[in-house]
């Protein structure tokens, strides 16, 4: 009973620590339903992506690669590295971690943002399955519930509003990086390194769009990553 009590604890404390995520993230994911609607997606194909996805950026970035009419494959390939951050954030998690059965830990792990991580990991206390499920509900709830609403909200707006939401798309991926490049250069470069390559790879006829977007990330990450590490090391 006294396990049950202090579980119970766990979860509502978990709640309260989520309220502020909860929040915050209804107006992205209300733009996120608008900008699903504008691209032609189906309220249940919004509201997949918000189920099963479960990440802003990632999310955003699969509606922009479903307009220009890429492919499955490089839609789950860019999102994946998209989100490749989410290992290092759980295995950061891990040591904070109660030790509790391997389901429990890799059943919270899939509602693990930037935002979720950042809570938990600033908490004093070590993290258990009770607290991170109250913590993930709440936001999880918040994200999926607020994705429905801005595309039901998409359906009553007149139709050119509606097909001007794709300037938005467009509009958020700034919103999103612009913090980043007031703050670090190397954001700055790598940015508009991936940028140049795009361009290239897009009017050379290299790869498709899709695929241009892929290759350039990956190689301005790697190249722009050994460049500073070289610098560090004084070889450059």
């Amino acid at each position: 009973m006294a396990s049950l009590v202090a579980k119970y604890g766990e979860f509502k404390e978990g709640l309260y620590a989520g309220i502020g995520i909860a929040i915050g993230y209804i107006p992205a994911a209300l733009t996120y339903g608008l900008l699903a609607k504008s691209a032609e997606l189906s309220l249940t194909e919004t509201l997949s992506l918000s189920i099963f996805v479960y990440a802003g950026a990632a999310q955003y970035m699969a509606l922009n690669l479903i307009v220009i009419g890429t492919g499955i494959f490089e839609i789950v390939l860019t999102t994946f590295i998209l989100n490749i951050r989410h290992f290092l954030m759980s295995a950061a998690l891990n040591e904070k971690a109660e030790n509790e059965a391997v389901w429990k830990k890799a059943a919270y792990a899939f509602g693990i943002t930037d935002e979720t991580f950042s809570v938990a990991a600033m908490r004093r206390s070590s993290i258990n399955a009770a607290y991170m499920a109250g913590l993930i509900i709440i936001s999880y709830s918040s994200w999926g519930i607020s994705s429905g609403l801005g595309y039901i909200v998409g359906n009553v707006l007149p139709q050119v509003v509606q097909e001007s939401m794709g300037v938005a798309l467009y509009a958020m991926f700034i919103g999103l990086l612009v913090p980043s490049l007031k703050t670090h250069t190397k954001a700055v470069i790598l940015a508009a390194t991936a940028a140049l390559l795009n361009c290239i790879f897009i009017y050379s006829h290299t790869f498709s769009s899709g695929w241009a977007i892929i290759m350039s990330t990956l190689l301005a990450a790697v190249s722009i990553e050994a460049v500073d590490q070289m610098r560090h090391k004084g070889k450059l």
